[in-house]
């Protein structure tokens, strides 16, 4: 690593002086009455104290809650803040203006959302208690006509803040996110569960951060994803990041709260299998810097995925002890490419010095191999994969790969092809289409060494077991592939 990282995140971030209740503010966690103006009372006046609010148990029905600076929310065991309906005359806040010319119109705003903050410093929501948004926090950008200016998308955003902690508590149904943290550093989230339907954690231009013990499934979008966006008009790197012990799935939303771990969703929305994995992208233009990602399991979801193609610099990525079972995708996805969105001129992406080691996969569709992929003349470089061990399903002939052609509209036949512009451009293992080879696929690389690496199917498959076009410099050390007969 070319910095060490010595992010030490182990109490609170805030001195506790005042325990306020929200029920002496008018709150009735009765499930009917509309909580939010007494919980904010609450907090505004522990703000003035570095104080503690306490959410007891109940039901608190709420429209947008305003964190402040130097105030612990605390949401009790049994207590849950439950996202309300918007009526003719009460809603959430307004989303504020921001440009959302290089990032989807969810990643711009914060300020509508169920819980905002921004500029705010030692702030903390800790607890065992649950933040709740069925059937009422968005998955789209409002519509004109529909009443959407008064209705949030997302459980918890932060902006521009420092010194946050986000432990214990769990979140519901969220919406587009479930957190969205944009520019906060100093950022602690530990043994937080998320049973969402789109994205569970995006921390987007943030140095310092830790996510641990966390447990998050959403079938429908990402579950852990670090991203660099433009969103906050400049660009900001997120660097110095650790995710350690962390479980992510893609089961239907709900069902990892509940136990039931159902799996009647089959596709995500881009048509592809349930989601719900770690992903570095896809905003991409500030930088991924020094990201250690360790102790982390995988189940009923897409594979790993580290992706820079708005013109950020990954480098020094560091990914070990991994476990993946019924994976839908590439177990291993590297990808340099060049959408850029982003302001003109904007300097290219770039990927290099990436190492993983110590992963151990079972049950992985093999359409897509274990991809890397950079573009013509940008090289994706340096990259180790070592002590690898994976089982993919095989079952595949030559004709699947040289049918698609004419099946599937998106179909790129190399890499190196998928350009900026038209629909193949998005950054997905199934953009590449199935490969010529079921266990690893390299394009325009410089510098890969496979170092103890054993694959094998568990149906036969027609392809060879790895395929490697355009690059250069390709070390393979006890590389060992077995198929089924």
């Amino acid at each position: 690593m070319k910095r060490l990282i010595s992010i030490i995140l182990t109490g609170s971030l805030v001195a506790t002086v005042d325990a306020t209740n929200v029920r002496d503010f008018g709150a009735k966690g009765d499930g009917r009455s509309i909580d939010s103006g007494a919980i904010n009372e609450a907090i505004a006046r522990a703000a003035e104290s570095d104080g503690e609010v306490v959410v007891p148990e109940g039901t608190y029905m709420c429209y947008s809650i305003h964190l402040r600076s130097g105030v612990r929310l605390r949401i009790e065991k049994g207590a849950v803040l439950k996202a309300a309906k918007p009526t003719e005359t009460e809603g959430y806040d307004e989303a504020e203006p921001n440009d959302s010319k290089y990032q989807d119109y969810g990643h711009s705003h914060w300020h509508n959302s169920m819980i905002w903050g921004e500029g705010l410093e030692n702030v903390s929501i800790e607890g065992e208690g649950m933040i709740d948004g069925t059937d009422v926090l968005l998955r789209h950008m409002p519509r004109r006509g529909q009443n959407d200016e008064r209705q949030a998308n997302k459980a918890l955003a932060m902006r521009e803040c420092r010194s946050v902690t986000i432990r214990g508590v769990m979140f519901l149904n969220c919406g587009h996110f479930a957190m969205l943290m944009t520019g906060v550093d100093d950022l602690l989230i530990e043994g937080v569960t998320a049973d969402t339907n789109r994205d569970g954690f995006d921390i987007d231009c943030c140095e310092r951060v830790v996510v641990r013990g966390c447990t998050v499934n959403t079938v429908n979008d990402d579950a852990i994803v670090l991203k660099c966006s433009y969103a906050l008009g400049r660009e900001k790197p997120t660097e110095n990041v650790v995710v350690e012990d962390c479980h992510v799935s893609g089961y239907d939303a709900g069902t990892v709260i509940d136990g039931s771990k159902t799996t009647q969703t089959t596709k995500a929305p881009d048509g592809d299998g349930p989601t719900g994995r770690i992903k570095l992208g896809t905003e991409s233009n500030g930088g991924f810097r020094d990201i250690v990602i360790r102790r982390c399991t995988f189940e009923h979801c897409r594979g790993l995925a580290l992706e820079t193609v708005d013109g950020a610099a990954m480098d020094g990525i560091r990914v070990s002890d991994i476990e993946m079972k019924d994976i839908c995708n590439s177990p291993i996805y590297i990808r340099l490419g060049d959408r850029m969105r982003a302001p003109e001129g904007f300097h290219f992406s770039t990927a290099r010095d990436i190492r993983i080691e110590d992963v151990k996969v079972s049950d992985a569709d093999s359409r897509y191999a274990c991809l890397i992929a950079g573009v013509e003349g940008h090289p994706v470089k340096d990259v180790e994969l070592k002590d690898i061990t994976i089982e993919y399903r095989g079952g595949l002939t030559m004709d699947d790969y040289k049918e698609q052609r004419g099946v599937n509209p998106f179909f790129v036949p190399e890499a190196r092809k998928v350009g900026r512009h038209g629909e193949s451009n998005y950054p997905e293992p199934s953009a590449h289409g199935i490969q010529p080879a079921w266990g690893i696929a390299i394009y325009n690389a410089d510098g890969v060494k496979l170092k103890n690496i054993k694959m094998r199917t568990a149906k036969k498959d027609e392809r060879p077991a790895i395929h490697i076009e355009n690059a250069k410099g390709i070390v393979k050390r006890r590389v060992r592939t077995r198929q089924a007969q």
